[in-house]
């Protein structure tokens, strides 16, 4: 198998885990953060200065890589890993979401997904078999399978159709899948905001067997408590010796609530994406870097933070860089919340450890402001 988990320790006071995944660019602790690299790049950072802040995965996407600069340049460079220099674990998406979301841009049918360019328009067809192959290329560590992902929200009757097509998709995927030694594949459970059908996917997903298993189709706009809700009724069907993904999540709160739920990892642009708009998350809560009460701030970031932003720049000089609209600006505030997110999880594999998640998450979320 290309993969192997360890499940180390269950926490006393949730359902909470430490474990250890091993892969062939190298072990991951988790629970983990993982930062993604859409295009083959984490945004404004090198893969040196990712790895120095702690990420042991990151995360590609199998879309964007299909169709800029294409799956068989990557192949023929080596693989991912060669193509942009990142000798850690990589785990590539199917592909399905970023097709899904194109609305009115594609046509779903039993045989895949039809689909025009977000780009130049050109069309596409992407079908599981295509996406093992596109990934096959790629050669990340961790692939996923092709899913149907729902929007929120969706009739029970909608949601019923996309599961078993999901489930007979994720068949195919495997069948197709021959790299077993050196990819691992992850089913995907689905089933929007009802918990029959969330059963109904879990079951078919687990009876085809895969090395690990990612929840889809949450944090798509839905409350936190129905998350939660959905997180407490799905997560204990799936089987305790093997890894659990939740896919999309990235604020602190989402993670601390599904770690708390038994989740392994987790993964979003967020951190990334806000920087370059300006905001960062520091332990009192978020920070908009752009406001004018900064223009004469000298202090760093965070007091509570020793990433290399904290360590040598200050809240004025950031907010001048964007003022200004110089890159090093979009940069800084990425390395300070890519950073302040690893540290966060590492932060929660020490309390897990300690048997004191639940009395770290309140200290949290009273300091940065979820808890008044």
């Amino acid at each position: 198998m290309a993969i192997e988990y360890q499940l180390i320790k269950e926490a006393s006071d949730s359902k909470a885990r430490l474990g250890k995944i091993r892969t062939p660019h190298g072990i991951i602790e988790t629970p983990v953060f993982m930062p993604v690299g859409t295009r083959a790049t984490v945004r404004a950072m090198t893969p040196e200065e990712v790895e120095g802040l702690g990420a042991s995965i990151i995360l590609s996407n199998t879309y964007h890589l299909y169709l800029r600069p294409g799956h068989k340049l990557i192949e023929d460079f080596g693989g991912l890993h060669k193509f942009m220099n990142w000798n850690g674990p990589i785990l590539t998406d199917s592909g399905g979401f970023q097709v899904f979301s194109l609305g009115h841009l594609r046509t779903i049918t039993e045989e895949g997904v039809e689909f025009k360019s977000h780009i130049d328009g050109s069309t596409h067809f992407i079908s599981p078999e295509k996406s093992i192959e596109i990934q096959n290329s790629l050669g990340s560590d961790i692939m996923m399978a092709f899913d149907e992902c729902v929007p929120y929200p969706a009739s029970h009757e909608y949601v019923k159709q996309s599961v078993e097509r999901t489930s007979r998709w994720a068949r195919r995927c495997k069948d197709y899948h021959q790299g077993w030694k050196k990819q691992a594949l992850f089913g995907i459970i689905q089933g929007g905001m009802h918990k029959d059908l969330r059963e109904q996917s879990a079951k078919e997903i687990m009876d085809i067997g895969f090395p690990g298993y990612a929840i889809g189709g949450l944090s798509v706009g839905e409350p936190l408590e129905l998350m939660c809700e959905l997180l407490d009724f799905t997560t204990p069907l799936l089987p305790k010796n093997k890894p659990r993904y939740l896919m999309g999540v990235g604020t602190p709160d989402y993670l601390f609530e599904a770690v708390i739920r038994g989740i392994d990892m987790a993964d979003c642009v967020m951190p990334t994406r806000i920087a370059r708009n300006g905001t960062v998350m520091t332990s009192q809560g978020r920070l908009p870097i752009k406001n004018a009460k900064y223009a004469k701030d000298f202090t760093s970031l965070d007091p509570n933070c020793d990433c290399y932003t904290c360590a040598n720049y200050s809240k004025a000089y950031i907010r001048h860089l964007f003022n200004v609209n110089e890159i090093l600006g979009a940069r800084l505030a990425t390395i300070h919340n890519l950073y302040f997110l690893i540290k966060l999880m590492e932060n929660i594999r020490q309390a897990i450890k300690e048997d004191r998640l639940l009395e770290y998450r309140e200290e949290f979320y009273r300091r940065y402001g979820y808890i008044k």
